[in-house]
């Protein structure tokens, strides 16, 4: 049988505790929520924090140590940590994690874009907090930068701490970023991208903009590992079709509140299940935490700092 990644993307920085019940927020809800994931058949887990008391998303070091040591006593998946954090923190406080934490893999944003999630107060109008509306209405003027020079340190950071970078690509024009800092030593291989769909102001998730992303990629950086993530209900279908590509998958909350047409999701378990059956019928199967170190090469759950 084929093995695919399956990731787990369990709380994330976009939906706010105003729209699902079902988001986690606490350090142990998180965790519960990632071992959920990998008894459902995740081999990744990636890990954003939150204020455990409003759920806005957060940059402490203390909540993520939180994070990943419970998971880690509870199983081995591995664990994806952001350094996407949210659309609101500084460089500084999205890369902190790296050199505390020394993660196996962590999200690194390959260029900056509008992020825009003010189209969702057009739908949600009653929320629990009173950051949730200035979150989503200050996205409507904000980019969210991931310079040059930022890349190259972060790429520093990956490399002096030898932690594998999952290469979020948004749009086109990152691959080429991504080329640039391959052909400059920036970045090494194996190299292993997320292609972000869906999102207001990056790609949109169609069939052929998924082929011309991964075809593209093959033209200019040349063998890499590739999985793939989409906003909304576009979710399913998105991964279904990397699935048959040859690429692998992401699903979870932070992506999707949904595991079919108005039948909200009650955990990323649910949606970690759902795309395990379809990629069962295909005759692939999920890789486990373990195979999915040897497909990406990572270094270790032995060698992280929690």
């Amino acid at each position: 049988m084929e093995k695919r990644i399956i990731t787990a993307a369990i709380t994330g920085a976009i939906h706010t505790p105003g729209m699902s019940d079902h988001v986690p927020i606490t350090p142990d809800q998180i965790a519960d929520e990632a071992v959920r994931a990998y008894e459902a058949g995740a081999t990744v887990a990636h890990i954003h924090a939150r204020d455990p008391e409003t759920g806005r998303p957060s940059s402490d070091i203390n909540l993520f140590r939180e994070i990943a040591g419970k998971i880690k006593e509870r199983c081995n998946i591995i664990i994806c940590i952001t350094t996407g954090g949210s659309l609101v923190m500084s460089i500084e406080e999205r890369l902190r994690v790296i050199p505390t934490l020394k993660p196996e893999l962590a999200s690194l944003n390959s260029g900056s874009l509008n992020f825009a999630l003010h189209p969702a107060l057009n739908k949600y109008k009653d929320f629990k907090f009173e950051w949730e509306r200035e979150y989503l209405e200050g996205t409507e003027d904000l980019i969210f930068p991931n310079t040059f020079k930022s890349l190259k340190e972060f790429s520093k950071a990956f490399g002096e701490n030898n932690v594998q970078p999952e290469l979020e690509i948004y749009d086109t024009g990152m691959i080429n970023n991504v080329a640039f800092m391959l052909r400059n030593g920036q970045l090494k291989r194996p190299v292993y991208i997320q292609f972000v769909m869906g999102i207001l102001g990056g790609i949109p998730a169609t069939a052929n903009n998924l082929l011309h992303l991964r075809n593209t990629a093959k033209e200019y950086i040349g063998d890499f590992i590739w999985s793939v993530c989409a906003a909304g209900r576009h979710q399913f279908e998105m991964c279904s079709l990397s699935l048959l590509l040859g690429g692998n998958a992401r699903v979870g909350l932070e992506d999707n509140l949904y595991l079919e047409k108005n039948v909200p999701a009650k955990s990323n378990g649910e949606q970690v299940e759902k795309i395990v059956r379809i990629a069962r019928e295909f005759g692939i199967e999920p890789a486990t935490p373990d195979e999915g170190r040897k497909i990406l090469s990572l270094k270790g759950l032995d060698k992280v700092a929690y």
